[in-house]
């Protein structure tokens, strides 16, 4: 019989997830990040026989009546295969006991899902399925084989443009950063948050979540922005102005973010999910593979959950401020 048990100690809670390769969404840090802006954040463990067998942070999101909150784990839970189903369920029951959620959503970080009895595949995603998802274990040589050959030439020719890269560590060279990425989003047509979240993600996620950042001329040009845990790198933001574009500074400053991982001993790196147009082009040039994971899994807990599920306006809005 599992017992859930809440954890409030961030160090304990950490340690368990470096311990057991989670994914960086289970961080700590992710969780509290989320929680200041909108969300709360619970953090549950799996107790068999007094041993802790598994793990899930939860986000929550309150909604208007009647639907009354929207629980969700990205890329988890964490849990030995053997318990998952009974961790599944009482989870379910707890946030449909104490938040009265609609819907409890998981996209784990699997490959492969065998959907438990009583849940369903959603019609609603908030991190995509494919994502090109590199093997850091390769030697170096490996990994660029594996490359479009055009890849590998714009990385050699963009690292002699005469561009640095180095690691963003100060509030004012992030700043920076995110003045490209609204040049970014300008362009391509997406919806940001407003700074103070991606400092937040700065200040609470700290050493698990690097900035790299190429410069010309002392000015930043182009930033990669990702997230860490103990074995798994994930890429969360990033763009280029105009003088990036030009001498394709995203080849040089990517590959140089892959190989300081692969350094610190990570041993994956996932590109966060491949979309529709350019970047996906952009991305698909560095592995001869996608990497699709199993997607998204509901627990419906609520009469009104075709209702949540079927494309209610408010739905749509919260899975949108869920992202990144």
């Amino acid at each position: 019989m599992i017992e859930l048990q809440k954890c409030r100690d961030r160090e304990q809670w950490d340690e368990y997830q470096l311990e057991n390769d989670a994914h960086p969404l289970q961080l700590w840090g992710w969780g509290q990040v989320k929680a200041g802006h909108g969300w709360a954040a619970e953090r549950v463990f799996a107790i068999v026989d007094d041993v802790i067998v598994g793990s899930a942070q939860i986000l929550i999101r309150h909604l208007p009546f009647p639907l009354k909150s929207f629980a969700y784990i990205p890329r988890g839970p964490l849990v030995d295969i053997g318990y998952r189903e009974d961790f599944l369920n009482a989870l379910a029951q707890l946030v449909k006991r104490d938040h009265k959620s609609v819907a409890l959503s998981i996209e784990p970080a699997l490959l492969t899902f065998e959907t438990p009895e009583g849940w369903q595949r959603s019609v609603n995603k908030v991190l995509p399925a494919e994502t090109i998802l590199l093997d850091l274990k390769k030697a170096e040589s490996d990994l660029l084989n594996d490359m479009a050959k055009k890849t590998r030439q714009y990385i050699r020719k963009s690292a002699a443009e005469g561009i640095t890269i180095r690691q963003v560590r100060t509030k004012q060279e992030i700043e920076k950063c995110l003045h490209i990425y609204r040049q970014t989003a300008e362009r391509a047509g997406f919806n940001l948050h407003h700074n103070q979240y991606y400092l937040d993600v700065f200040n609470l996620m700290k050493d698990h979540s690097p900035i790299f950042a190429a410069y010309l001329d002392e000015q930043p040009i182009a930033f990669l922005w990702l997230a860490i845990s103990a074995d798994s790198a994930y890429e969360l933001y990033g763009g280029m102005n105009e003088d990036g574009q030009q001498l394709r500074a995203n080849y040089a400053l990517k590959w140089h973010a892959i190989r300081k991982v692969k350094e610190w001993g990570l041993t994956k790196y996932d590109f966060g999910g491949l979309v529709v147009g350019g970047v996906s082009v952009f991305k698909q040039g560095w592995s001869t593979e996608e990497t699709v994971f199993a997607g998204t899994f509901d627990k419906p807990l609520s009469p009104l959950y075709a209702v949540w599920s079927k494309g209610l306006p408010a739905a749509k809005s919260i899975v949108h401020k869920l992202k990144r």
